[in-house]
């Protein structure tokens, strides 16, 4: 029990000299091993060893010293060598050295520990306080917590009740959530090979099952044997679902021989980021320790396309734990130049699109997942606004940061896709029902169109021959720290949801030590507080962005990093366009076709993801680049394709 403050028995004269030379003792002890702190003038700050022994060495003639006669304890010692330093037999830094053997005390250890959490501006008293109360209270609360919530890795369940929406409306309602209505295609002819047809747009893949001039088990069998013949070499594939693909398939053509059309997905096959759960099959977040992981539970996204008629052939590389293109079966490449990796770890959707392994695949971003692989392998991509797509049965790493999107052929087609996936769900509640308008049906003439120093002008000028009005645009805010608001966001986020696997040690088995390993022990060292910081600065430029947002759209680099921090802290979607091809440095002899892909992205508002589609599909009617196939045949001399 403590004394009030003024209520304190004063001690008789005649032990005052006692209490003074005890309390000198006592703040010796406290700072052993201790550094000594320059500029410490707060109530019972520690002063440096180096002026407490010098005061010492200069009693006042009254001092008395009693000196322990039993035993050999660390009080008896220190007070022998400061009588003795005091007689004048022991130098000053003998006794210093016996300081250093010393341990280190809790108090000292919070309060060099404090640094790291730039909060080293607390005096002994409070950090006492603060270490008892930690105890008391702050670490069973952890501990229970951690039992409730965070046993289970990956974030699949028990999602936070700190929900982010992005919208700028502000309306808590939607309005009737309508399709869009797709456009028709005149009459398509089945080509001759699988390797045209493997290159053929999901409309025009429609259009044949639809007319019963291929079946879904055919497609399904031609890109089944491309998967299979290419992923090796690319490093896409993790796992071929073969059962699952012919069962889908073989029930797409009983619906169709029943007069039953689902809709243009209808017996087209797919690819899944192996982040995405599917029963029986393994989901392995691209990691080791991971490998044989079966969730038992339909993601919301898996169910969407299955309902739509889809057909599921693979589940695609991701990078370990969604974090690059490193996993544990290797690194993807890009088809587009093997010698470079895909980038991003939505490495195997985009590989395996641009390859033609796939008609179009679902993945994810947190921080540059579609945009960057998209763009390094030439494939047109949506990132949409966030909570568009429910993530429910997929694996989190930041609840206010993660989005799925497609990668495929085109904007027309990722305008499909993203139709049939669009929604929400009970399991993730950031999931919103977003009116987006029909995409097929915006008159782009009407919009005014942003370009930054960065953007594609072959973009610029194609929008604005078709009649859209085109401006030069700057995107301003004042917030400078947009990068580490997004690191300290996703890594704080990231640990809660694998909790457990790092401090099983796992991080000690990742595939790549100088990733999540590095961030995510450095995630330990960011308070709560300054958490909370990082979101009311993120709040600050959300407004500050949206202030900034004077046109419909913009175009402009889509891997700049500084703009990839900002629309994914913001919410904001974006459109990955292939613009063209340049020559690779250093290209090999033999005239190989290796090429270095250049892409653009059209930004737009959250919830005007049909802005964006709008506008890429304007700019791919005029252009062919996302047309074009890499040359997975004539990859180099020593890359063996699987025959």
């Amino acid at each position: 029990m403590r004394l009030p403050h003024g209520h304190r028995p004063l001690p008789p004269p005649q032990c005052l000299h006692l209490l003074l030379f005890t309390a000198l003792c006592f703040a010796v002890l406290k700072t052993a091993a201790a550094p000594p702190r320059t500029g410490s003038t707060g109530e019972g700050g520690i002063a440096s060893v180096t002026q407490t022994m010098a005061w010492a060495a200069r009693p006042p003639k009254c001092a008395w010293f009693p000196l322990a006669t039993t035993g050999k304890s660390h009080s008896h010692t220190l007070v022998s060598k400061y009588h003795k330093i005091w007689k004048g037999t022991e130098d000053v830094s003998s006794a210093k050295d016996v300081l250093k053997q010393e341990p280190v005390s809790g108090v000292i250890a919070l309060k060099e520990s404090m640094k790291y959490f730039d909060a080293d501006f607390f005096n002994d008293t409070k950090l006492r306080e603060m270490e008892d109360g930690a105890k008391e209270f702050n670490v069973p609360a952890f501990r229970e917590n951690r039992k409730l919530v965070a046993l289970e890795n990956g974030g699949l369940h028990n999602p936070s009740v700190l929900v982010f929406k992005s919208s700028w409306s502000g309306k808590t309602k939607a309005k009737e959530n309508k399709r869009f209505e797709y456009p028709h295609t005149s009459t398509v002819h089945r080509p001759s090979n699988d390797e045209d047809t493997a290159f053929m747009s999901i409309v025009e893949l429609g259009e044949l099952i639809r007319t019963k001039k291929i079946t879904s088990r055919e497609l399904t069998d031609v890109f089944l044997r491309r998967l299979k013949r290419y992923g090796t070499v690319l490093e896409s594939v993790i796992t071929c679902t073969d059962d699952l693909a012919y069962w889908q398939a073989k029930e797409a053509d009983d619906l169709l021989e029943q007069g039953k059309y689902l809709g243009p997905l209808h017996g087209i096959p797919y690819g899944l980021k192996d982040i995405i759960a599917v029963p029986q099959y393994n989901t392995t977040w691209g990691s080791e320790t991971f490998k044989n992981q079966v969730i038992d539970m339909e993601a919301f996204v898996y169910k969407r396309l299955k309902s739509a008629g889809a057909v599921l052939v693979a589940k695609l590389v991701t990078g370990s734990l969604a974090y690059d293109d490193i996993w544990f079966g290797g690194r993807t490449r890009n088809p587009w130049n093997i010698e470079e990796f895909s980038t991003g770890s939505s490495a195997g959707p985009a590989a395996s699109t641009s390859a033609g392994m796939v008609p179009f695949a679902i993945g994810s971003e947190t921080a540059g997942s579609i945009t960057y692989p998209a763009a390094r392998c030439g494939v047109t991509a949506l990132r949409p606004t966030f909570g568009t797509v429910a993530r429910t049965g997929v694996m989190s790493i930041s609840e206010s940061l993660d989005k799925l999107g497609p990668f495929c052929r085109s904007a027309v087609d990722c305008a499909i896709v993203l139709d049939a996936i669009r929604g929400t769900d009970a399991g993730d509640p950031s999931s919103r029902e977003i009116s987006l308008e029909d995409p097929f049906h915006v008159d782009i003439t009407k919009l005014t169109v942003g370009y930054l120093d960065s953007a594609e002008m072959e973009v610029v000028n194609a929008l604005s021959a078709k009649g859209a009005k085109l401006v030069p645009f700057k995107l301003n805010y004042t917030v400078e720290s947009v990068q580490s608001i997004l690191n300290i966001t996703m890594d704080v986020d990231m640990l809660a949801h694998f909790d457990n696997w790092q401090r099983e040690g796992n991080d000690d088995a990742y595939e790549a030590q100088d990733q999540w390993p590095v961030e995510l022990r450095r995630a330990r060292l960011i308070p709560a507080v300054d958490y909370i910081q990082a979101q009311r600065a993120r709040g600050r430029l959300i407004r500050e962005v949206q202030e900034s947002f004077t046109v419909d759209a913009f175009i402009g680099n889509v891997t700049d990093w500084e703009l990839v921090c900002v629309g994914n802290l913001v919410g904001m979607p974006v459109m990955v366009v292939p613009t063209g091809f340049k020559s690779i440095e250093h290209p090999p002899k033999g005239g190989e076709r290796r090429r270095t892909t250049v892409t653009t992205g059209i930004y737009a508002p959250p919830d005007h993801d049909h802005i964006a589609l709008a506008l890429a599909m304007a700019y791919q009617s005029v252009s062919n680049h996302h047309k074009q196939r890499p040359p997975l045949d004539d990859l180099g001399p020593n890359d063996k394709i699987h025959t």
